[in-house]
């Protein structure tokens, strides 16, 4: 029996309503002090519940269900030693485990640009702590043969994406053009919404991206079959583990990826492992999917994705760079933000929600022809994957606020760190197109990195 990824155990359950209140769509029932539910058939497992959930298996009452089935129900280590809470997404170790003992089987793992600056919270560090050196160690003495990174994936999400954007704009395309990242949004789009999937970008998701070419390109480079290849994406997003489990995210007969765990199993597992996180050396990802760039790293935080595009479309619009790299106007916290850029003599309206709570004004807009802009990113998390539903768990308002902003300070400073900041002028992105892909938007991108939408994915 498949166990769903998101749900709410009645056992533990106060009925206090808090996950009703971040439930961006309406999925949570439940009458004051008696045990809440999810609607399967509404939730687009965004995690916000796991979130804010204050139910916890308190030691000083007895349960029906003892602590070490619970952990066995919700597939989660015997070692965890976290409470336990009402609401809770399914862990995947066990299969991660398996697969890391089998002999035969070529391990690969990406993880996202929100696990850097989360991760060390699970180790004692301070909010927004980046650690992406001590990141990739762990990961190799966890015993994976190739420690990639989902930035080069964003890096790749760019280049297509901005080319289907720029596509959409001389050919009388379907504007606006919506990012197609965040997988809870997708899911709601073609779930609740399927008139407007023509809007929706093609392009896979970065996890999908890299998962992708771990088992072409980088089978190719390794010599490896590409069934041998077992590949894992570390998230800090629930709905993510859904996501690699579509059965259209696969490219001939190979899934792009295979598993998911979340920031906090992570961290559950080095623990397990007895590994020393703080003690560990900074290493570096491995080439050539490893490599990325500023645009790349800032996906994990809302306007990320779209101040990424813009430093490349426009550039590759007019042949010549913006002036600043630190596009201010599309960065911001949780709701709507709306921009015009005007650069050489190309515009482009752009529009951001953070939150989906905050998105039926734009789709009505745009279902009756008021809409004023050409590109939409919609992250599902009030401050996009830094606040994801796997990211490590902060209970007091006032602390999750001060974690989900420094987590993305982390991110933006690690921008401004690493020494190329556009997709499209990432070393090995350039590489990759020459010696593999050929061009943007091509049949062998589109083979390998679109996909179709599905009306009614999730019912």
């Amino acid at each position: 029996m498949t166990l769903p990824i998101v749900s709410i155990d009645k056992e533990l359950c106060t009925g206090c309503g808090r996950c009703k209140t971040v439930c961006p769509v309406d999925a949570i029932s439940g009458l004051p002090n008696l045990p809440h539910v999810v609607d399967a058939s509404v939730c687009i497992l965004c995690g916000q519940c796991v979130q804010i959930c204050s139910g916890y298996d308190s030691p000083l009452e007895e349960y029906a269900t003892s602590r070490e089935e619970r952990l066995a129900q919700r597939g989660m280590l015997p070692t965890t030693t976290e409470p336990l809470f009402a609401a809770h997404y399914r862990g995947d170790l066990f299969p991660l485990m398996a697969a890391l003992h089998r002999k035969k089987t070529f391990t690969v793992v990406q993880c996202a640009p929100a696990i850097r600056v989360a991760v060390g919270e699970e180790f004692g560090l301070p909010y927004g702590t980046l650690t992406p050196g001590k990141l990739a160690a762990a990961l190799r003495r966890l015993g994976f043969d190739r420690v990639y990174d989902t930035n080069f994936g964003a890096d790749v999400t760019i280049m297509e994406e901005g080319a289907e954007l720029i596509d959409r704009i001389k050919n009388n395309g379907k504007l606006p053009m919506f990012t197609s990242c965040c997988p809870g949004w997708v899911k709601f789009l073609e779930d609740q919404n399927s008139d407007l999937l023509e809007h929706l970008s093609s392009c896979k998701s970065p996890q999908q991206m890299a998962g992708s070419l771990f088992k072409t390109y980088g089978a190719k480079i390794d010599g490896v079959d590409p069934a041998n290849i077992f590949s894992v994406a570390v998230m800090p997003c629930t709905c993510k583990k859904f996501e690699c489990e579509r059965p259209e995210m696969n490219v001939d007969g190979c899934r792009d990826v295979d598993l998911v765990i979340t920031t906090r199993e992570l961290a559950q597992l080095i623990k397990h492992a007895d590994i020393d996180f703080l003690a560990l050396p900074d290493e570096d990802f491995d080439s050539p999917m490893g490599c990325y760039s500023g645009a790349g790293n800032i996906f994990g935080t809302t306007g990320g994705v779209m101040e990424a595009a813009l430093r490349s479309a426009c550039e590759l619009l007019t042949g010549k760079p913006l002036p600043s790299l630190d596009l201010e106007y599309v960065r911001g916290g949780e709701g709507i933000r709306k921009a015009t850029i005007q650069h050489e003599g190309v515009e482009l309206r752009v529009a951001i929600v953070a939150g989906l709570a905050h998105i039926e004004p734009i789709l009505e807009d745009i279902r009756t022809g008021k809409a004023d802009f050409d590109f939409l990113e919609v992250m599902c998390c009030p401050l996009g994957c830094v606040s994801g539903g796997g990211q490590p768990k902060v209970l007091l308002p006032a602390q999750m606020e001060e974690a989900h902003a420094r987590r993305k300070a982390g991110l933006y400073a690690h921008d401004q760190m690493l020494p190329t900041r556009k997709s499209h002028e990432n070393p090995e992105i350039i590489k990759l197109y020459k010696d593999f892909l050929g061009k943007p938007l091509g049949h062998k991108p589109h083979h390998l990195l679109h996909t179709d939408h599905i009306k009614n994915q999730g019912k």
